[in-house]
């Protein structure tokens, strides 16, 4: 198995154990049952071809009706967080300079995320966006607005998260994200 190959069986393993298995997100599991959910690599190492690469899955959406979402794992580069995070300015200026703004946004996930509110490494809130490799989340704005309308209260979700994995231990937290838990 290629690294790639590796990132991506972690990362689809984290979604079906973390994401729908905790729930943390209630829109995933009609795309994932229906298997509009894309998991691409990129193994780019330089930020440049990185940004290729999500050119190529936001052209791939274009194209692709049938995919609901995507997730770019990021194999090889942007494993320090703070590089990772100054990143994200490059990404949104590509969807606006791509004329996807409206219609493409991007979810923030990476194995070191931390909210500028968090209270240390050991914050368990800071795993709701915690994953075991750098992703880039393409969202389908149309496709999330109408999800959120159909929920009772989209903005519980975040609280409801946080309040879900600060209450699991250290150990049922490992057991979930596997050794990179640093608790």
């Amino acid at each position: 198995m290629t690294p790639g190959e590796s990132a991506r069986r972690e990362v689809i393993d984290w979604f079906e154990r973390v994401v729908l298995g905790l729930q943390l997100c209630p829109f995933a599991e009609r795309p994932w049952h229906e298997g509009g959910i894309r998991f691409a690599v990129s193994e780019a190492t330089q930020e440049q071809a990185v940004l290729t690469d999500l050119e190529v899955e936001l052209q791939r959406l274009d194209r692709s009706p049938e995919i609901e979402t995507t997730l770019l794992i990021l194999a090889s580069s942007l494993s320090d967080f703070e590089a990772y995070n100054d990143f994200l300015d490059e990404v949104d200026a590509l969807i606006v300079d791509g004329g996807w703004e409206g219609v493409y946004q991007i979810a923030s996930f990476h194995p070191h995320y931390r909210f500028a509110d968090s209270t240390g490494e050991g914050d368990a809130a800071d795993w709701t966006n915690r994953s075991p490799w750098p992703l880039l989340h393409l969202l389908r704005e149309d496709s999330l607005e109408r999800a959120i309308r159909t929920h009772p209260d989209p903005a519980s979700i975040p609280r409801r998260n946080v309040r879900l994995l600060r209450g699991l231990d250290a150990g049922q937290l490992r057991a979930l994200f596997g050794p990179r838990y640093p608790g």
